[in-house]
């Protein structure tokens, strides 16, 4: 009998996941996270080093860096603001899924 499948709960997000490493070094982000931020099958991820950690964070699309360069800016600033409107999509996102109880 196999377990039943969820998605991760809000508590659950945080936690850690073991995830299997190929032999071509290659790891599957798993579905739940991918479906959170917009991680699109076949598609591409930042992957960096960060205070001894590996961080892993969508590449930006087209739409979403429409206009955002026009301007001077500060090396990372337009990176730096990507990832803020996606925080802010993510939060619409979740709110919309779990609405407070004032609402």
């Amino acid at each position: 009998m196999k377990a039943p499948r969820h998605s991760p709960c809000s508590a659950c997000r945080n936690e850690p996941r073991v995830v299997c490493v190929s032999q071509k070094g290659q790891a599957t982000i798993p579905k739940g996270l991918r479906e959170e931020f917009g991680i699109e099958t076949p598609g591409r991820v930042f992957v960096y080093e960060d205070q001894g950690r590996i961080i892993i964070e969508p590449v930006p699309s087209l739409d979403e860096l429409h206009g955002i360069h026009a301007g001077e800016h500060e090396r990372g600033e337009v990176l730096e603001r990507v990832r803020e409107i996606k925080d802010e999509k993510r939060k619409m996102r979740v709110e919309r899924l779990h609405p407070s109880e004032d609402q």
